[in-house]
């Protein structure tokens, strides 16, 4: 017996294994930069409280992360990351 297989190949389910890719990217770019932020912090030797932690690993916008993470190079306390937003 014969199995029809072709609709794993249709444009439709296509389009939702590369939407389901271009998310697996973004989730995994994103704990990338948490990771990146709670490094940086640490490696300046600033404290890092639960909430701060908390905050970042959290957030799971990309753009904002990125934004944080320019900000963890230079803030004397690692709370003022969220400053300005």
């Amino acid at each position: 017996m014969a199995v029809d297989l072709s609709f794993c190949k249709s444009y439709l389910v296509e389009e939702i294994r590369d939407e389901a890719r271009a998310e697996a990217r973004a989730e995994a770019r994103a704990e990338s930069r948490v990771e990146d932020i709670l490094l940086v912090l640490e490696q300046r030797g600033l404290d890092v409280s639960d909430d701060v932690r908390s905050r970042i690993t959290g957030c799971i916008d990309s753009d904002l992360l990125r934004c944080w993470l320019a900000r963890a190079v230079t803030v004397p306390k690692a709370e003022e990351i969220f400053e300005g937003e």
